[in-house]
């Protein structure tokens, strides 16, 4: 990150890389000079120690391990150049190099253990993640899907953002929602609302029983965590119904941003929730009845669900992303492309990434005959 918090550009961070990968070496080269230009009771004992400290956090242990022979072959060869080893000063100074280069090994495999214990469960992060969140087929009940999640961070995997889609007897269902939280609390929620959220689907005739039914088993969670997640534990969800025989789309809205309605022609609309209820998970502060709001869905549009990582996602000066206007007017192939662009949109907006992970969910409903492949109007900025 730079000083005023937007994120450094790739180019710095290549430069930077570079820098710290030679600073070891000038340290090493620094100390001669000095040792070379300089009265024999002054010392660059010290530069030769911090060498190999310098290179433990970025080389690899057998760069550390040359770094040190360096480091100690200067400091001995300016002891003889000098003529000065039989001191007690200059062998105090060469056993003080031997010790911290011996430290700096250490602390390079340390390092090293721990980096390979990171990775290791962010694969298991990674995979947990997979196995609870699975991506939806590309065609459910007729509809064209897609859906992504991008985390807010690289390499991190472990969020509380979940979208699921199922194909019911009642129509295609959906669900595309944000868990409060982070770590593996957040995905141990994510499974209990995908697994409410799938047996519900099948089972309720009405979309808001769907949602009572994720209420319900987010408070028994809830019950069985106690202490303070079973009072500030919630998850902002809007769930979807599509008839298998109807142009219309029912919605739920529990305090999640309302999804975009993206027409053939480029238009968008907001399916703004007229009836706005609490989080999932907080029936113990209100009751607030389900009411479901119906829209029209015509052939050849797009549905777009997202979670807030889109909405408050921010560009160096503190502007919000707004996709109802970074939209409108833009026309895509299908629902793949239109995330892909939105994601790389959103890139060039906060200049690297978003501050929180985000979850994707698009829905296009195929007009009769339609071609598999249309123009792309690409977004720009």
């Amino acid at each position: 990150m730079s000083a005023d918090g937007s994120p450094m550009p790739e180019s710095r961070i290549r430069t930077s890389r570079r820098l710290v990968r030679f600073l070891p070496v000038l340290v090493i080269g620094v100390g001669v000079i000095l040792d070379l230009s300089t009265p024999t009771r002054v010392t660059a004992a010290p530069l030769y120690a911090a060498s190999p400290l310098v290179a433990a956090p970025f080389y690899p242990l057998i760069g550390t391990l040359l770094i040190s022979v360096a480091a100690v072959c200067a400091e001995l060869s300016m002891h003889l150049y000098a003529n000065s080893l039989n001191t007690l000063e200059s062998l105090s100074e060469l056993l003080t190099v031997v010790i911290v280069s011996l430290l700096a090994l250490y602390i390079g495999g340390v390092l090293r253990r721990s980096g390979q214990r990171l990775a290791s469960a962010r694969i298991i992060a990674e995979t947990a993640q997979r196995a609870v969140l699975p991506r939806p087929a590309e065609r459910i009940g007729g509809l064209r899907i897609a859906a992504r999640y991008e985390a807010a961070q690289e390499g991190a995997f472990i969020g509380g953002d979940l979208f699921a889609v199922q194909d019911t007897p009642y129509g295609v269902r959906l669900v595309v929602g944000d868990v409060r939280g982070k770590g593996l609390e957040a995905v141990e929620a994510v499974a209990v609302v995908i697994g409410s959220f799938r047996e519900a689907a099948e089972q309720e005739r009405s979309l808001e029983g769907v949602a009572q039914r994720l209420e319900r088993a987010l408070t028994r969670d809830g019950s069985r965590r106690g202490g303070l997640d079973a009072f500030e534990g919630f998850t902002t969800a809007v769930l979807a119904e599509i008839p298998h025989d109807g142009s219309v789309v029912r919605l739920v809205n529990r305090g999640h941003p309302d999804p975009l309605l993206m027409c053939e022609d480029g238009a968008v609309r907001m399916l703004e929730t007229r009836d706005p209820a609490l989080p999932l998970g907080m029936s113990e502060l209100a009751a607030w009845p389900d009411r479901a709001q119906q829209a029209f869905y015509p052939a050849g549009s797009t549905l777009l669900f997202y979670t807030d990582g889109l909405s408050e996602a921010r560009d160096a000066h503190g502007v919000f992303y707004v996709p109802s206007e970074r939209l409108d007017g833009r026309i895509f192939q299908g629902p793949d492309e239109l995330l892909q662009a939105l994601i790389d949109d959103v890139r060039l907006h906060t200049g690297g990434g978003s501050q929180d992970d985000m979850a994707l969910l698009a829905v296009n409903r195929p007009t009769e005959g339609q071609p598999e492949r249309r123009r792309t109007i690409p977004l720009v900025p």
